[in-house]
């Protein structure tokens, strides 16, 4: 029986001897792995000087890798412009807020906005599309790597200030339209034409968030265009392939459902140490978990990404090994790990699940990252437990389709917005999301995570964490179903140009909450709202309608209503609070829920139940293979 799942790595012919290029693919097919990333960081090997190309190299190594029975997955390599690049057009590297140039030196040091950098990656894109477009060994291609890396999807260059009025005439019209959306009479800030306009950076205090959500808004769409040119060019040159990019973990720097609009597959890249560490954790879940990651750091990218995806296809193209290097601490996983986090994406509908990297570079800035191999060439821990999950999964087969429990719904424009005015430090959209989504799987539930333009059909349970623009489709969505619904703080609290609205709330929301929020503030995490058995910290939310309260503190502060099937949230959801809250709204919906034993989280997929438990790096699968 096969796996629809495949196993792949990332490999890097240029950077070991040639001679060693054939034992690398057979062992690589021995162990089980059938696909092979390459290719994204090679444009000075490639192209060495202006317009002369070197295909030599990268000819062998693709029919190395092709005769010993692996698929390879072609990168185009615009995420590294070579030097000689870079001091042709100085100007292509983009400006960070403080108006400092980021560059040669490392990598992903363009500017999307640079008209002269897209005409160059289409160039190299349009080269190694014919080089190797026909090749029967590629049967993917991924566009550059991992966008937004490093924080560079917003620059404040020249060519960015270019481009971004330009981008508000197309959206506003006039300039009137602006200034009227925006709320410009404020601090005297109207404009008289788009080409006033600055970029939201160097500015004395707090620039309009209205111009931050424009801002956001326009350096996703540069990143989504960039990217839909060298996909246009691949489908041109190498029909039949599918086209795939590499997102990140806890990254919303661009929109990743317009992103996946272009795109075949999804992917993304899974460091749950790294994670765990450089992210919003407890220091006890960083002691906890300091071998393992948080149990829900992969599952909820996992799902994430499926959501975004067109069909839902989604993969890992990057999988964490070992010990990396660009945490502040980076340890090493429990034995047990790299295996669990193959069959965890596996459960969750991965199509692929490739680990970085086939061998350690003994050189350069990664050169204490971990891979399957040592830099020596002898194995490295992890090369058996790919071995051993590979052959589990030659008997697990097809993972089937996984039973609908709860919808969690999450927008990158709410997460822009909390971004920009949280009113309170470490608040914002994708950390309720977050929060929400662990609440759930601590009850043994499967989660999809969804945008607020899904049609939501068929979930016992919608969970919508934080969302402050929220369009008339979700409203129709909430009101058909007989779902149970939690509705999260800030609940459409804004328009879609960041403005409160006249009567607080859209009359379709009051209509839905039968009442609206007439007050919102934030408290100090050192002060908490505590009840019966629960403790809620944060923001909180007044309202005022017909909702009964549901949950409120000892000292007479409401942070849950109810009313009817639907529950409404007042206090940042997270922790106990948040826990209790949704169990209750599950219990209503006649969903399997059981608390959870710490670390252990369930995902059922066609006629198997998996539990991966996150203390002990084990897996149990009902029934076995």
């Amino acid at each position: 029986m096969e796996s629809t799942m495949h196993l792949g790595v990332c490999y890097y012919p240029e950077h070991w001897p040639e001679t060693r290029w054939a034992e690398d693919a057979r062992l690589m097919r021995e162990v089980g792995l059938t696909r092979v990333r390459i290719g994204e960081f090679a444009w000075s090997r490639i192209e060495p000087a202006p317009g002369r190309f070197d295909w030599g190299w990268l000819d062998r190594a693709v029919e190395t890798l092709h005769a010993a029975g692996l698929s390879i997955i072609m990168g185009t390599p615009t995420a590294t412009p070579p030097k000689w690049l870079v001091d042709r057009m100085p100007d292509m590297v983009p400006l960070d807020r403080d108006g400092r140039s980021r560059g040669f030196g490392s990598r992903r040091h363009y500017c999307f906005s640079h008209a002269g950098y897209r005409e160059e990656a289409a160039r190299i894109t349009r080269a190694v599309a014919e080089r190797y477009g026909a090749h029967p060994g590629v049967v993917a291609w991924q566009t550059d790597n991992e966008y937004g890396c490093h924080d560079t999807v917003q620059s404040f260059s020249p060519a960015a200030r270019d481009a971004f009025p330009r981008w508000l005439a197309d959206r506003y019209g006039t300039v009137g339209a602006l200034n009227e959306a925006w709320g410009n009479v404020f601090w005297s800030m109207e404009y008289r034409g788009f080409d006033e306009i600055e970029l939201p950076n160097l500015t004395v205090t707090e620039v309009n968030p209205a111009h931050w959500l424009a801002f956001r808004r326009f350096s996703s769409d540069q990143v989504v265009s960039f990217n839909r040119a060298q996909v246009e060019i691949l489908r041109e040159l190498s029909p039949g392939r599918d086209v795939t990019h590499n997102a990140m973990g806890f990254y919303t720097g661009y929109d990743h459902h317009d992103l996946a609009a272009d795109l075949d597959v999804l992917g993304w890249d899974s460091y749950p140490l790294g994670f765990l560490e450089m992210f919003r954790f407890s220091e006890e879940d960083k002691r906890r978990y300091a071998r393992q990651g948080h149990p829900d750091i992969a599952a909820f990218h996992h799902d994430l990404y499926r959501g975004c995806a067109k069909g839902g296809r989604w993969s890992v193209l990057e999988q964490q090994p070992g010990p990396v290097n660009w945490a502040r601490y980076n340890p090493a996983p429990l034995p047990g790990m790299v295996r669990l986090w193959t069959l965890e994406a596996y459960a969750h509908g991965a199509e692929l699940v490739s680990y970085f990297r086939w061998r350690q570079f003994p050189k350069a800035q990664e050169q204490m990252h971990a891979g399957l191999l040592r830099p020596d060439g002898e194995p490295a821990p992890a090369l058996a437990e790919v071995r051993q999950v590979a052959a589990e999964l030659d008997q697990l087969g097809q993972a089937g389709e996984a039973v609908k429990h709860a919808a969690l719904v999450f927008d990158y424009a709410g997460e822009w917005m909390t971004q920009s005015q949280p009113q309170g430090e470490g608040r914002s959209a994708l950390w309720a999301a977050m929060a929400c989504y662990s609440a759930l799987r601590r009850l043994g539930l499967n989660v999809d995570i969804l945008p607020p333009t899904a049609a939501l059909v068929g979930y016992s349970l919608i969970v919508v964490p934080c969302l402050p623009t929220v369009p008339a489709t979700l409203i129709g969505a909430l009101d058909a179903g007989e779902a149970q619904i939690v509705i999260g703080p800030r609940f459409g609290s804004r328009d879609t140009d960041f403005a409160i609205p006249d009567a607080l709330v859209d009359p379709d929301v009051e209509r839905l909450l039968r009442g609206k929020v007439v007050r919102s503030e934030s408290l100090a995490d050192r002060i908490a709202m505590e009840g019966d058995g629960w403790q809620a910290r944060g923001w909180l939310d007044h309202y005022e309608g017909d909702a009964e309260p549901e949950f409120v503190t000892s000292d007479g502060w409401v942070t849950g209503y109810r009313l009817g099937r639907l529950r409404l949230c007042t206090a940042w959801p997270e922790g106990t609070f948040i826990e209790r809250l949704v169990e209750r709204a599950a219990n209503d919906a006649g969903l399997p829920a059981v608390a959870l034993a710490e670390g252990i989280r369930r995902r059922s997929c066609g006629n198997r139940n998996f539990a991966f438990d996150y203390t002990s790096g084990t897996v149990c699968i009902d029934p076995p293979v």
